[in-house]
C-alpha cells in the first residue's frame, strides 16, 4: 500500500492521464503501474517533477495512422488500418514490434510502446521504445494475400522508419514470414539493404538465437531470483500458458534447467500433462503449431492427459507460473488462486500478462514476481544484437549470442534488485524494473532541455 500522500499524487496524474487519453484502458493500466512505483522517487527527486518528465513521457512522440489497401485472392478490395506508436528516442533509435491482430487499436499498441521504452532502457541497449501494426489478421489467409498486405503496409511505413530512425520487428501476427515481406518491400522502396528491421531470416541478416530468445530470457531472468535465495528453478513445478513461439522456448529452456512443465494452452483451452512435457512432447507440440497450426486440444489426445476447454492453467498448482500468452490472462482471482497454492515465483514472458489487482497480490504475498519489462527483455535484447550485427556485417555464433543473452539478463536483473531492494530479504522486482527503466531515460530527456 501506498503513503496517503503518494497514492493522493497517483490519483490526480492517472486523473489528468485518463482525460488526456480517454477510453484507452491498456494504457491507462500500463502507466499507473510504473507510476505507482517512481511516484515515491519522484516525490524525492523534485527535478524530473519541475521537467515535467512523467507527462512528457506518457505523451508518445507521434502517432502515425494509415490506410492499409489491398487486394485478397478473390480480386476483392480489403483496407485495414496501420499505427506506428513512435514513444520516445531519448536513449536510441525507436525499437519495438509490428503487431497484425483483429484487437490491435491505438490504446494497445501505446501501452506496448510505453512499455517497449522502459523494457529497452533495462537492456542498457542504445534503443528508444515503439510499437506498430494494424487490425489485419493473417490467419487463414494466403501467402499470396500476407505478402500483398505486407507490401502495402510497408508502402506507407518506409517513410517513417530507418536504421538510425526507427527499427520495427515481429510481434503476435507478425513472424518470419511477414517480417521476410515487410523487408523485401522496404529495400524495394529505398534502393539499399540496411537493419531497418529486426527479426530477419538467417539467411538476410537475422541472428541466431532471436526466435528462442524471449523464453530463453524470461527463464535466465527466474533462475537469476532463485539464484539470489540459494534456491534454483530445477525440479520446480512450472505452469506455462499459451503455446506459441515465447511458450515454447520457455517449456525448452525449463527443461534444460531441469525443471517440470506440466500445461500449454491456446485460446480454446489449456491441457495438463502431470507426468511433464518432455522434449519429445514439446516437438509435438512446435510441429502442431508451427507447422500444422492446430488446436492444443490434440495434444490431450495424443498423449492421454487432461484438456480444459475454454480455461486458463492458473488453477493447477505450481511453483512457478510462466504467463507467455497475451495481455491481463491473469486476474486479482487467479493471482490469489496461485498464491493459495503455493506459488513462489512468477516469470511474465507476454507483455503486461497480469491485471493490477494480480500484481498487487503478488506483490503483498513477497512472491518473487518478474514483471514482462524485466523478464521478457530478451526478445528486444537480441533484436539490438542483430542490428549491430548488421552495422559490422558480421554474424556470431549462437553459442556468442546466447552468452551475450544470459550477460543482458543478468544486468537487468541486477538493476533489479538495485532500486527494488529496500530490504536484503525481499526485491520488490516491480518497483526494481520501472525505477531502473525511468531513471536511464529520464535522465537522458533532462540532459536535452525542452524539447
Amino acid at each position: 500500500m501506498l503513503e496517503p500522500a503518494v497514492q493522493k499524487e497517483v490519483d490526480c496524474f492517472m486523473q489528468g492521464l485518463r482525460r488526456r487519453n480517454h477510453g484507452q484502458p491498456e494504457f491507462h493500466q500500463a502507466v499507473q503501474e510504473v507510476v505507482e512505483s517512481i511516484m515515491p522517487y519522484l516525490l524525492e527527486n523534485p527535478k524530473y517533477r519541475k521537467a515535467q518528465i512523467l507527462e512528457r513521457m506518457t505523451e508518445p512522440d507521434r502517432i502515425i495512422t494509415f490506410r492499409v489497401s489491398w487486394m485478397d485472392d478473390e480480386g476483392n478490395y480489403r483496407v485495414n488500418r496501420g499505427y506506428r506508436v513512435q514513444c520516445n528516442n531519448a536513449i536510441g533509435p525507436y525499437k519495438g514490434g509490428l503487431r497484425f491482430h483483429p484487437s490491435v487499436n491505438e490504446s494497445i499498441l501505446k501501452f506496448l510502446g510505453f512499455e517497449q521504452t522502459l523494457k529497452n532502457s533495462l537492456t542498457t541497449l542504445p534503443m528508444g521504445g515503439a510499437k506498430g501494426g494494424a487490425n489485419f489478421n493473417p490467419k487463414g489467409k494466403s501467402d499470396n494475400e500476407v505478402m500483398r498486405f505486407c507490401q502495402s503496409f510497408m508502402t506507407e511505413l518506409t517513410k517513417h522508419i530507418g536504421k538510425d530512425r526507427d527499427v520495427p520487428a515481429g510481434d503476435i501476427g507478425v513472424g518470419t514470414r511477414e517480417i521476410g515481406f515487410l523487408f523485401g518491400q522496404y529495400m524495394r522502396m529505398i534502393n539499399e539493404f540496411t537493419g531497418a528491421l529486426t527479426g530477419k531470416g538467417l539467411e538476410y541478416g537475422g541472428s541466431l538465437i532471436r526466435k528462442e530468445a524471449t523464453g530463453y530470457g524470461c527463464v535466465y531472468f527466474v533462475e537469476e531470483m532463485f539464484e539470489r535465495i540459494g534456491d534454483s528453478v530445477k525440479d520446480k513445478v512450472c505452469v506455462v500458458s499459451g503455446s506459441g513461439n515465447v511458450a515454447q522456448h520457455t517449456i525448452e529452456k525449463l527443461l534444460h534447467f531441469g525443471a517440470k512443465p506440466i500445461t500449454a494452452s491456446d485460446s480454446s483451452g489449456f491441457i495438463h500433462d502431470p507426468d511433464g512435457i518432455t522434449m519429445d512432447k514439446l516437438n509435438y507440440i512446435m510441429d502442431l503449431k508451427n507447422n500444422r497450426r492446430g488446436r492444443i486440444s490434440e495434444y490431450a489426445e495424443k498423449f492421454d492427459c487432461e484438456f480444459h476447454e475454454g480455461k486458463r492453467p492458473w488453477i493447477v498448482p505450481c511453483d512457478i507460473a510462466f504467463p507467455s500468452a497475451t495481455q491481463n490472462e491473469i486476474s486479482a482471482e487467479d493471482a490469489q488462486t496461485l498464491v493459495d497454492n503455493g506459488l513462489r515465483a512468477v516469470g511474465e514472458g507476454a507483455n503486461m500478462p497480469t491485471e493490477i489487482g494480480g500484481v498487487h497480490i503478488f506483490q503483498k504475498n513477497k512472491i518473487l514476481y518478474a514483471p514482462s519489462k524485466a523478464a521478457n527483455a530478451g526478445g528486444v535484447a537480441v533484436s539490438g544484437l542483430e542490428q549491430t550485427q548488421n552495422a559490422q556485417r558480421y554474424s556470431w555464433t549462437a553459442e556468442e549470442v546466447d552468452t551475450k543473452l544470459k550477460e543482458i539478463m543478468k544486468e537487468i536483473h541486477t538493476q533489479c534488485v538495485k532500486y527494488g531492494g529496500w530490504t536484503n530479504e525481499h526485491i520488490d522486482y516491480v518497483n526494481g524494473a520501472n525505477l531502473a527503466g525511468f531513471i536511464r531515460v529520464a535522465d537522458a530527456m533532462l540532459a536535452y532541455g525542452v524539447v
